[in-house]
């Protein structure tokens, strides 16, 4: 049977003809990345594919490059829909065809508890409203093509220490009006055709676990008929999963579901052959799906992955999301937008300024296509009339950085080549003379997780080889091995770095790696040095545990810089900003600093950033300091420079798209997608967040992010809501369709909020309007938010002088809250009032509207 024949099959036949062992299998991932085939009855199998700013496809390792859109904050940030939804429909979803994937592991709608979260990147906002309707953008992009969405992770994956066993004790309240409500905004506008759970508790039960949420809300009240998947190892017992509704577990190794593990839960009655059928007959039913939409990626065969492309009109689209994603901060005097036919010498500072910092950590990362780094992007809108000098400034990487871009494999070409190496049977530990295989590659992180090793021993090597020739003056060179396994760095045959012999347990590959092991060299620039690693599967011993053995996930990764003297290279960078016109400083964080498997401690900069800031605000008045980071960082600078821009991790383009905002070419528009504190114990989860062992309390309950801000009056450094224009907008004129809703049924509540909006300036540009609603006080005296966001639109391309009108509709959810008696929303009678704002703070007008009838409803 082929796909095309599959998508017309009979799935309750199928369902019928199902074997135990058959529906097992399918119940089960296969490898990492797919779902098993049963050839017997004609089902083929699909593969899924991280992740939620770009496709990997099936490899972690040496995949296909990708393109990368802006992260999820990012997209945030723009408040625009409809972008979102082009992203989604022209980038992603063909980008997965390519990669022969039916399902997209995207997108991320966890609120954003706090700004230390290590994936707050890959998550909208710290808003529900703002996160449902831009995941239901997405969803919707993607899924018009053919491409299953993902939404996840299914519910409260709000921090990444202990994940897995972390417990999120939150109130009934706080769940539906909060972290719940971005879920179910997706499944009423977009209908995601699958959904995956998170790693942790939720009130006392795992996710995975929690029948609840899957058949009692998903399901039951909000009519979800798509595939449920478990997170990768978010599987925790095996009828207990099956029976809550988890029709997936991911991946398909070291999994529950074996057959003798079911066979138990058969003989027992803890499960039924009616509990593995069930489950089967929704991986079925998604596997149909797709097959009615792309019978060409279900029909080729497993592994199989189309050489990238790349098309102008793709270029041009992820450069202006890359734009419409940076919001413009601060503009004291106007120093911005930078006029280069005034400029004659320009100094572009700091750490982020020539890395390709374009995505985040852990699952997020993928095989760029391309990488404009900010430097880059700067330069090449400078031309050649402008004098550009640049100085790192600081070192603020975490490891030292990738060589990815730096070494040379044995034919000349960038990248090193893999050796691998078989053992001898009589003597495991001895590997053999000659290679099994070799492969030229071009990253330096080896990371062999979904990587075919069948054709090894269980003992094998790997012999890393290439070249290095130093670019800058001569002087010492440091290098960092980091290991799954065990390795030895050998510089022109002098061992450098031996994470072989003692090992260091550390953070790094998922929390399975060691610590970074550090050598250095004094080399000659020009000069060409022969690098070889030798890596072996088997882990070495720590000072706590002699014990060694073959390693889950093989993993090798080489880094290396130049050493430099801390205090001369800021002083270097005074010096280049005394000279120059105009002084750039590109700060920030990256994927080390923002990652899965760990949250952050701090808001601050890394190392000396923010004294490098200081110095060269003091040695230029006309310093613009760009920021990349996927969350908040501490600005304690941020009154002493002019300019600011927040630039987020902008993918492929990030580089031109900070380079248009910069100098002109795009008016900014984005607004804050979530509150940047003046510091971290404003934030309000302060002091109930990152706990380490058993619950994690969300004790600001419905105060989450600006409501928070708002209600307790504390002023933060920049709002939720916020951006600065090139241009000015006034706002005037506020009209309700209404001021009485009489309806007798909550679905009929309907109101429209219109105000025009001018544009006041120079220039054409973009207004988000915003609307808040605040609610009457609650009858039994509960405190409530003041005001909460209920909808946006987007006054766009306004010209100089122009007015328009914008209307924002508001329906049932604007005016509900959850009554946890009744477990069902209610819209409470009383007067309501209507906050239309420019951010969280900037309130131009308001309005009140009374609900003459208390209503109550469920589902969606």
């Amino acid at each position: 049977m082929t796909a095309a024949e599959f998508a017309k099959a009979d799935i309750d036949a199928i369902v019928e003809k199902l074997t135990i062992e058959e529906s097992t299998a399918l119940i089960t991932g296969v490898g990492w990345w797919h779902t098993a085939a049963i050839p017997r009855l004609g089902v083929p199998a699909i593969k899924v594919s991280d992740g939620p700013n770009g496709v990997r496809g099936q490899h972690f390792f040496n995949g296909s490059p990708a393109k990368c859109i802006p992260c999820a904050t990012a997209l945030g940030a723009t408040w625009d829909p409809e972008l979102v939804r082009e992203l989604g429909a022209r980038i992603l979803a063909p980008e997965a065809k390519l990669r022969t994937a039916s399902v997209l592991l995207a997108p991320t709608v966890n609120i954003q508890r706090s700004p230390l979260g290590g994936r707050s990147f890959e998550s909208f906002a710290e808003d529900p409203v703002l996160s449902g309707t831009l995941a239901s953008a997405y969803i919707n992009g993607v899924q018009s093509e053919g491409v299953a969405c993902t939404i996840k992770h299914l519910v409260c994956n709000d921090q990444e220490n202990a994940r897995m066993g972390s417990n999120s004790i939150v109130s009934p309240r706080a769940l539906r009006e909060v972290y719940l409500l971005p879920f179910q905004i997706a499944q009423r506008d977009a209908k995601p055709w699958a959904i995956m759970t998170s790693y942790n508790l939720v009130n006392g039960t795992h996710a995975s676990e929690n029948r609840e949420l899957i058949e009692g809300i998903l399901r039951g009240e909000w009519g979800f008929d798509g595939l449920v998947m478990s997170d990768w190892y978010g599987v925790y017992s095996l009828d207990q999963s099956i029976k809550a509704g988890v029709d997936l577990e991911m991946p398909g190794v070291r999994n529950w579901r074996t057959p003798n593990l079911i066979e138990r839960g058969l003989v027992s009655h803890k499960l039924t052959v009616d509990d593995l059928k069930a489950r089967a007959r929704k991986v079925l039913e998604t596997v149909q799906r797709a097959s009615k939409h792309i019978p060409e990626v279900v029909d080729r065969s497993v592994g199989a992955e189309d050489p990238p492309t790349e098309f102008a009109e793709d270029v041009a689209l992820l450069r202006r999301a890359a734009a419409a994603s940076i919001v413009l901060l601060r503009n004291e005097g106007g120093v911005l937008p930078l006029d280069k036919s005034k400029l004659k010498r320009v100094a572009i500072i700091g750490p982020n300024a020539k890395t390709r910092t374009i995505y985040g950590g852990g699952s997020a990362q993928i095989r760029s296509l391309y990488a404009v780094s900010p430097y880059e992007g700067i330069v090449r809108a400078l031309g050649n009339d402008v004098q550009v000098s640049y100085v790192e400034g600081v070192r603020s990487f975490k490891s030292l950085a990738s060589l990815d871009y730096e070494l040379v494999n044995p034919d000349g070409k960038r990248g090193w080549r893999m050796e691998y190496y078989n053992h001898s049977a009589e003597h495991p530990e001895k590997a053999l003379d000659t290679p099994v295989r070799v492969f030229d590659v071009t990253e330096t992180s080896i990371r062999l997780n979904d990587h075919k090793l069948d054709f090894l021993t269980p003992q094998w090597s790997l012999k890393l080889r290439g070249s290095l020739t130093p670019r800058d003056a001569d002087g010492e060179f440091e290098f960092g091995l980091t290991v799954s396994g065990r390795a030895k760095l050998f510089v022109d045959g002098q061992l450098v770095v031996d994470n072989w012999t003692k090992q260091r347990k550390g953070p790094h590959f998922f929390g399975r790696g060691t610590e970074e092991e550090c050598g250095k060299i004094a080399v000659r620039k020009g000069v060409q040095y022969d690098i070889l690693v030798e890596y072996s599967n088997i882990s070495g011993p720590t000072e706590t545990d002699s014990s060694t053995g073959a390693v889950f996930i093989p993993c090798v990764r080489l880094s290396g810089a130049p050493v430099v003297d801390a205090d001369e290279q800021l002083r270097a960078a005074e010096e280049a900003a005394k000279a120059a016109d105009v002084a750039i400083v590109v700060v920030g964080l990256n994927a080390e600093w923002e990652s899965e498997t760990f949250d952050r401690t701090t808001l601050a900069l890394p190392a000396r950033t923010d004294e490098l800031v200081h110095r060269v605000a003091k040695a230029n008045a006309r310093t613009v300091v760009v920021n990349q980071s996927g969350s908040a960082v501490d600005m304690p600078w941020v009154t002493e420079v002019p300019g600011v821009l927040q630039a987020w991790y902008l993918g492929n383009s990030a580089g031109d798209g900070i380079a248009d905002v910069l100098f002109g070419e795009v008016n900014p528009s984005a607004k804050m997608s979530l509150t940047f504190p003046r510091r971290l114990q404003d934030v309000p989860s302060y002091l109930h967040f990152g706990g380490k062992e058993g619950p994690v309390h969300y004790s600001e309950d419905l105060f989450v992010g600006y409501k928070h801000y708002v209600d307790r009056e504390i002023a933060p450094l920049f709002p939720f809501g916020f951006g600065l224009s090139y241009t000015s907008f006034e706002y005037s004129g506020l009209k309700l369709s209404q001021t009485t809703l009489a309806a007798t049924n909550a679905a009929d509540l309907a109101l429209a909020v219109t105000i025009s909006i001018s544009n006041t300036g120079s220039r054409a540009g973009t207004e988000i309007v915003q609307v808040y609603v605040s609610p009457p006080p609650h009858p039994l005296g509960e405190p409530l938010p003041s005001r909460v966001l209920r909808g946006f639109a987007r006054a766009a391309d306004l010209k100089p002088g122009e007015s328009r009108n914008v209307t924002v509709a508001l329906d049932k959810y604007a005016f509900s809250s959850w009554d946890e008696e009744r477990k069902a929303w209610v819209v409470r009678k009383g007067t309501f009032g209507i906050s239309v704002a420019a951010s969280s703070v900037d309130i131009k007008f308001t309005a009140t509207v009374d609900v003459s009838k208390t209503l109550y409803w469920n589902g969606v």
